[in-house]
């Protein structure tokens, strides 16, 4: 089939991802792109914890996940592409290997102002937004599948 959906969730897998979007879609696998994560078997256990039997991770550092999207894009089964920050998916944007961009969870933290109810960026996040979004490549929020879109420039308002 293909990767069906290129997002940002500072959480990662969880509920929302894996019941939320992973169900409706009928999702067989889930990219999760992270070099911290992609390195420690622990965290990788407790993140498959989270996804049911059957549904497939892979855990991969940004470099390699730009080498084999390809692959993903060529399995059969519908899959979920996820990063923890913008900063990643910026780097897999500027490979050339994302199709749209999802910001589906950036929760508060010291120095982030609130765009949304689960949007929070710092001013150097909503800048990398803002060149992602001149790239091409279509950003928009959307915490869950039947919510509505919030194109780029909605959530950050003019100069986008």
């Amino acid at each position: 089939m293909s990767l069906v959906l290129y997002r940002i969730d500072d959480r990662l897998i969880h509920g929302q991802v894996v019941v939320g979007w992973g169900q409706p879609m009928d999702v067989g696998f889930i990219v999760l792109v992270d070099g911290q994560v992609a390195e420690s078997d622990w965290e990788q256990e407790l993140y498959r914890m989270g996804v049911p039997p059957g549904m497939q991770v892979y855990f991969e550092t940004p470099q390699a996940a730009i080498a084999a999207i390809p692959a993903h894009r060529a399995d059969a089964r519908k899959g979920i592409l996820l990063t923890p920050d913008i900063a990643t998916m910026r780097r897999l944007v500027d490979a050339g290997v994302v199709e749209s961009v999802n910001i589906g969870g950036l929760h508060h933290r010291s120095g982030r102002c609130q765009k949304l109810r689960y949007v929070f960026v710092t001013p150097d996040e909503e800048a990398e937004l803002r060149i992602m979004g001149a790239t091409g490549v279509p950003v928009f929020a959307q915490d869950v599948p039947g919510a509505d879109r919030v194109p780029l420039v909605e959530l950050l308002g003019e100069g986008t």
